[in-house]
């Protein structure tokens, strides 16, 4: 279906501040609700932000105030502005993207935060 490349993840220094993104890509039509899910490891994934593409956006509380989403329709790409960076942040990053052909996932992204 939709594939989504996911960049930006790397290694930041707690309470540095690090931004991924995500572009789709063979889209021919609208993309509706996009987000962003982590997990660590041994843990279950979650979902960190969603975004509609008139930009409403809701974010979870472990993450409220400090990591922020966004999205460029015209570029068909979400990103997640990550702040002040806790170890407990660290897991992969996925992207994920609603459209009529159903739920696209991306490869996923490592952000690792140390202390």
């Amino acid at each position: 279906q939709v594939q989504l490349v996911e960049s930006g993840g790397g290694l930041v220094q707690a309470g540095g501040s690090l931004r991924v993104s995500c572009a789709a890509s063979g889209v021919f039509f609208s993309i509706g609700v996009m987000g962003w899910y982590r997990q660590a490891p041994g843990k279950q994934r979650e979902l960190v932000a969603t975004i509609t593409r008139g930009g409403t956006t809701n974010t979870a509380d472990s993450v409220k105030g400090r990591f922020t989403i966004s999205r460029d329709n015209a570029k068909n790409t979400v990103y997640l502005q990550m702040n002040n960076l806790k170890p407990e942040d660290t897991a992969v990053y996925y992207c994920a993207a609603d459209s009529i052909r159903g739920r696209s996932w991306g490869q996923g992204t490592q952000v690792t935060v140390s202390s």
